[in-house]
């Protein structure tokens, strides 16, 4: 049982980071939660609460407390399984102050300022698309707007795969060519930010399962050209742009590792790479903050 302290426990963490098996994470320990299927995290017999993730704008964090606990994140309750795991996500603007609860089955509670570390992004000026790309003739709406309702759906189920609390890996291998957050102006008219980090590659080069997933969507969209999705459990979800080819299909189940498709520079794209982007739900999040190294040295 948590003493009278633990339960009105309000601490601020813009926490020293450390390095575990998935690259600098703050490791919070306030639980009993068993070690995440891949990270290597030590938890007394008292802890009710473990986050494991990057405490910055644009992070995918996941967390565990005891079964039967519920979880708030700014008053709005988290999902969690039945292992007591949870996800959450900051989006590229959050506000750097954020709120997480714990109610444990006793009653009891403790409560976390979570400060994320604020970023600055690149602004990216890229020239020489055709025009149609930039603002697409009035007779691709109806398509793009197709298009915005099938990505939608194929993120919209809520599976308990767990692959999410597993070590993601780089899906290509290559040199990084743009990052997330950056804000793109396309021909000189801004355009929305860039929510995925691009890996430059030859045409052909294969792309592989980060973790394992199913397939929810493998089709050829206006502006992301041929494009995949698999569903990592909880709502998170993986997207892969620009592919030359896919070589899975919807339904099929994927181990992490598996090829799943080609580096392309199919729909709107200046040359070959991959756009790996990484959802929580509506959320957009940093792959970045998911995976350790460098896709150039990647190996799979």
């Amino acid at each position: 049982m948590l003493n009278l302290a633990k339960r009105n426990l309000v601490n601020v963490l813009s926490a020293a980071v450390i390095t575990l098996g998935l690259g600098s994470f703050a490791a919070i320990t306030v639980g009993v939660p068993a070690a995440f299927a891949s990270d290597s995290i030590e938890s007394s017999a008292e802890d009710v609460l473990v986050l494991n993730g990057k405490l910055t704008q644009g992070a995918l964090v996941r967390g565990q407390v005891p079964a039967g606990a519920t979880v708030f994140l700014n008053d709005a309750k988290v999902e969690t399984n039945r292992a007591g795991k949870f996800a959450i996500g900051f989006e590229r603007e959050a506000p750097l102050s954020q709120q997480l609860r714990v109610e444990l089955p006793t009653g009891e509670a403790i409560t976390r300022t979570l400060t994320l570390q604020k970023r600055e992004y690149n602004i990216q000026r890229i020239d020489g698309l055709e025009q149609k790309m930039v603002t697409p003739p009035a007779e691709v709406t109806a398509r793009i707007k197709r298009d915005n309702i099938n990505v939608a759906n194929a993120r919209s189920s809520n599976t308990d795969i767990d692959a999410l609390f597993t070590r993601f890996e780089w899906p290509a291998t290559g040199p990084i060519s743009g990052v997330y957050g950056s804000q793109r102006i396309l021909n000189g008219v801004p355009k929305w930010p860039h929510y995925g980090v691009d890996i430059a590659g030859p045409t052909g080069t294969p792309v592989y399962a980060p973790v394992d997933g199913i397939v929810t969507l493998a089709d050829d969209l206006y502006y992301s050209g041929n494009t995949l999705i698999l569903d990592h459990g909880m709502t998170v979800f993986s997207t892969f742009l620009h592919l030359d080819t896919i070589t899975v299909s919807v339904g099929d189940k994927v181990k992490q590792g598996e090829q799943i498709g080609t580096i392309g520079s199919t729909g709107r794209s200046t040359g070959p790479h991959l756009d790996w982007r990484i959802n929580l739900g509506k959320v957009r999040l940093d792959p970045q903050t998911v995976v350790a190294g460098s896709p150039e040295s990647s190996e799979n």
